[in-house]
């Protein structure tokens, strides 16, 4: 009961907190910055929770230009590990189901994060090329979690390789980020969800310069060991 309470009580928070934000937020109209009024009202959820988040390397995040960061997917508990490490001028990729989730897709649609969908190739890679080329225009920064889907195991699921075509494309570095697992306070399967600590480690930047298409596969597989 108290696993059901409190993952309602997150849905609806986030719901809520979507609600009161995008009336300000659409005073700017879509924009990147308006990923700051998403982050700061997400944060407070650690509290709730007592969920401590512990974070390792973010000097390494601290560099002007743009880049990529791969991050492990989870659960939807990631959100509050993302807006602890997520810098300004960052936006996340999205399946595109989630634009159409009421206030939350209009939330996200008004803080520029970037819509793919999955289920059509040749839409995904024209998403890709144009983000590549913000990227370089507007020295804008992108969080992609390769997984695709959620994972709750161990083990890391393959990669997919549009975040490696996308940091490829724009020639811009890798910052790969690890969550670490959430089986001590938190898990769907065992409907448990309770107080403890989860630890970032954001690790050294995977540079891209030179590379290729062709280089892309050797690429995702470094990043995927990185990260393991």
């Amino acid at each position: 009961f108290h696993y059901f309470c409190k993952v309602a009580f997150f849905n609806g928070w986030i719901v809520a907190m979507a609600t009161l934000l995008s009336p300000f937020a659409a005073l700017r109209g879509r924009s990147v910055e308006n990923m700051k009024l998403l982050r700061a009202v997400i944060l407070p959820l650690k509290h709730f929770y007592g969920i401590k988040m512990q974070v390792w390397g973010s000097e390494h995040l601290n560099i002007k230009e743009p880049y990529v960061i791969v991050c492990n997917h989870q659960a939807s508990l990631d959100i509050m590990g993302m807006v602890e490490v997520i810098p300004d001028r960052c936006v996340p990729i999205a399946k595109k189901e989630l634009m159409y989730m009421g206030t939350v897709g209009w939330a996200c649609w008004l803080s520029g994060i970037i819509f793919i969908n999955r289920q059509k190739k040749e839409d995904a890679i024209d998403v890709i090329s144009q983000t590549a080329r913000t990227m370089r225009r507007e020295n804008l920064r992108v969080l992609v979690f390769p997984e695709g889907t959620r994972n709750e195991a161990k083990s890391m699921l393959p990669f997919k390789r549009g975040a490696f075509h996308l940091a490829v494309q724009a020639q811009v570095p890798i910052f790969p980020i690890v969550i670490s697992p959430y089986q001590d306070f938190f898990s769907s399967k065992d409907k448990k969800f309770t107080s403890g600590t989860c630890t970032i480690r954001i690790l050294p930047k995977v540079k891209t310069e030179g590379l290729s298409p062709k280089d892309v596969p050797e690429l995702t597989e470094t990043v995927l060991q990185a990260i393991m």
